[in-house]
């Protein structure tokens, strides 16, 4: 291990890994033997918490972080903001003698409450019905955060309604998890598989960013409240020499990941990958493959440490989808399986005819679960700043297809024909009851385009925006694996009692779901306007934008699938569909009234300055040479545009695209409020965000014309290429 990731104490990080975080070495020194084989049983195996030992359990966390400096604890708890919340409590409690004494209870570690009357519930719940209940989740494991300020003790909770109802990201991911244990046991036990130890979701989350010196950025009102630059015209040089991508780290950028990546490993974060990514100042840092629910959680562990570790160095992390106009934007891939230790990935093919057998059955269930519900995973990716990425060249298109390599598919081919011989560029095989072809572990070459794509052993899902929490996305891909997992062991349950053998069951099952569900299935260019043509013929949900794509949030075929199987109720649903509606159209509003102000603030003001000069120039020119400037001229006409501009985008942010009676209607209605909503989306959507854009192309032409000392903000060509 390289010296330079050596901490301040010399240690390398073999010897600080996971030193912040009440894991199971922690465990085993600070629990009675007993109290720690309970809590591992909780742990592994999802087993009800014995409440008898949750003092216990409490108190030896508390000495624990005591130890470590921590003088406050929190509920860190998931919101619908995609950000962490956390409330600081003190340890501290004053005794009956004048003095203190540090307290930590077990009822304090397994449940707290929190007012979070001020978080986004989408209707769960009134502003004046303040109270929310943050309870432990055993399975993500505490840890201490160590900040400038003072060191704190960090419990993972879910965060509940008074009546139960979720109000955050964790609690139907651990739900969702759930639902996928019970369907893949069943498919299991078919095979003959049994395992002691729950099936859940994996994930791996590749998080990519920026790094802009905090000078710039200071400089930039649009960096500094929107996180993108709303103005800003294309640097001579971009990303078209392809240079950036996988090249030298820049030194100080280097010392940066390296603080970074020292901080997670003390949190146990198993940070793996890092390098530049597409884009000038572009860059992306990698875990290893975690368990979703620990993934997730250590995905927002990784966003906190890679803003605050940059303030250190003068810079600023941007996480924003598209802080650059006409460069790549930034996503985060979810890698995705499932499994456990015991049955290893199911995503994973084999070395046998009955392994491949298994293989193929959870892979005909994904097939099918994404061609019939993938409106709905296209839904968890929608965002204000994610449509500025999603189906750009950098970025994976709207509509949802899967990419499995050539060999794969066209060995699913061949079962659909009912000629199954052999897979691409291997041995023939003679078709049997439980002889299958050989699966490739390699299926071939990465369709960058495509947005949900097999990789040998797992899903790439690329199309989740770099500062949305991907919980959403792990749910609903859980959710539909399960429904589709619950319909293949029917399926299979069926035929077997027809007297039909395993193999042959499942050689049905997968020509049947290749003659119904193959449309999904996609191997070309999600760029081309053919596939868009294409997706139409092929009845595939296509939703360009995010008011086309949360409405599906509560239409009746997800209300169904996320009821039946117990990870959001019709409530819960709509109230996530309310929240993303409102940020939707809050950001874009909050975008546009910033740029009418840089507008008006401070661009007009400097390209009249230059106009001021280029008419006393022109004017003195004029009587000693009878010269004619065209670029005064060219100024006349962009200030005359420029003025319009700013005056339709004004005119666009104070419509009203709802009249008064209707929104009295909808104060007494939720189906009212979905329609109110709806329609300021799309206001947002055909008329504010083309206003911005007609600004930002006459503001960014003039860039280039004006007078650089004159221009009043730093500009790409200074932000992207000073290091």
């Amino acid at each position: 291990m390289s010296a330079h990731l050596a901490n301040e104490k010399g240690q390398l990080p073999t010897d600080y890994y996971g030193d912040n975080v009440f894991n199971d070495k922690a465990m085993r020194q600070h629990l009675p033997k007993a109290v720690y084989k309970s809590l591992k049983q909780t742990i592994e195996k999802g087993e009800k918490l014995d409440p008898a030992i949750a003092d216990v359990v409490a108190s030896a966390i508390k000495d624990w972080a005591i130890s470590k400096g921590a003088t406050h604890y929190t509920h860190v708890f998931y919101p619908l903001t995609d950000n962490s919340a956390e409330k600081h409590d003190a340890f501290l409690t004053p005794d009956d003698n004048g003095g203190a004494i540090a307290e930590f209870s077990g009822t304090t570690l397994v449940q707290g409450e929190a007012d979070g009357s001020s978080l986004p519930s989408g209707g769960l719940r009134s502003t004046f019905e303040a109270r929310g209940y943050t309870a432990w989740d055993v399975t993500s494991p505490a840890y201490v955060m160590e900040n400038a300020g003072g060191i704190v003790l960090c419990i993972p909770t879910f965060f509940l309604s008074w009546t139960g109802l979720a109000l955050d990201k964790k609690t139907p991911l651990l739900r969702s998890n759930q639902a996928i244990n019970k369907q893949a046991q069943r498919i299991l036990k078919l095979f003959g598989v049994q395992t002691n130890l729950p099936v859940s979701s994996n994930g791996g989350l590749e998080q990519e960013y920026f790094l802009v010196d905090r000078d710039y950025v200071m400089k930039r009102p649009d960096l500094l409240i929107a996180g993108r630059t709303l103005f800003g015209a294309k640097p001579p040089k971009g990303q078209e020499f392809e240079d950036q991508y996988y090249g030298v780290i820049p030194e100080r950028v280097f010392a940066y990941m390296i603080e970074v990546e020292q901080e997670l490993y003390r949190l146990g974060v198993p940070v793996k990958t890092r390098h530049n990514e597409v884009a000038p100042s572009q860059y992306e840092i990698a875990p290893l493959y975690e368990q979703a629910n620990l993934a997730t959680d250590h995905n927002q562990l990784i966003m906190t440490v890679l803003r605050r570790v940059a303030r250190k160095h003068n810079l600023v992390c941007l996480l924003h989808e598209k802080p650059f106009n006409g460069l790549n934007g930034s996503g985060k891939h979810v890698n995705y399986s499932i499994g456990n230790k015991e049955v290893g990935n199911l995503f994973d093919p084999g070395e046998t005819p009955h392994e491949n057998a298994q293989f193929l059955v959870f892979l005909c269930a994904v097939i099918r679960a994404v061609h019939k519900y993938g409106a709905f995973l296209r839904a968890t990716v929608a965002s204000a700043s994610n449509d500025f990425r999603l189906g750009g060249h950098e970025a994976p298109p709207v509509i949802m297809s899967l990419f499995l390599g050539d060999q794969l598919q066209d060995v699913l081919e061949q079962f659909r024909i009912g000629e199954v011989k052999g897979s691409r560029k291997k041995r023939m095989m003679h078709v049997g009851v439980d002889t299958l072809p050989p699966i490739p572990a390699d299926p071939g070459d990465r369709n960058r385009t495509s947005p949900f794509a097999f990789v040998g052993n797992r899903f790439e899902f690329r199309a989740v925006g770099s500062s949305q929490n991907p919980a959403g996305s792990i749910v609903a891909l859980n959710t539909i694996v399960a429904e589709s997992l619950d319909f293949v062991a029917t399926f299979i349950e069926r035929e077997m009692q027809n007297k039909c053998e395993l193999g042959e069951a499942v050689q049905r099952l997968i020509a049947y779901i290749m003659e119904e569900h193959s449309a999904v299935l996609f191997s070309g260019d999600g760029y081309s306007d053919v596939w868009y043509k294409e997706a139409e013929r092929r009845k595939l949900p296509i939703h360009p934008y995010t008011p086309d794509a949360l409405p599906v949030y509560t239409s009746p075929e997800v209300i169904d699938l996320c009821t039946r199987y117990n990870v959001l109720c019709r409530e819960e649903l709509r109230s996530r569909q309310e929240v993303y509606f409102e940020q939707y159209i809050k950001t874009t509003h909050t975008e546009a009234k910033l740029a009418l102000r840089m507008a008006r603030t401070n661009i007009y003001p400097a390209v009249m300055r230059y106009q001021t000069e280029l008419a006393q120039n022109h004017k003195l020119l004029a009587k000693l040479t009878h010269f004619e400037n065209p670029v005064f001229k060219e100024i006349n006409e962009l200030m005359h545009k420029l003025n319009t501009a700013i005056e339709n985008l004004e005119v666009a942010i104070n419509t009203d695209p709802v009249n008064e009676r209707d929104r009295e209607i909808a104060s007494k209605a939720q189906t009212s409020s979905y329609n109110i909503q709806l329609a300021e989306a799309n206001h947002c959507r055909k008329n504010i965000l083309p206003a911005m854009e007609e600004l930002r192309a006459i503001v960014d032409t003039l860039e280039v014309i004006v007078a650089e000392d004159l221009w009043p903000f730093p500009s790409y060509q200074n932000m992207l290429f000073v290091k």
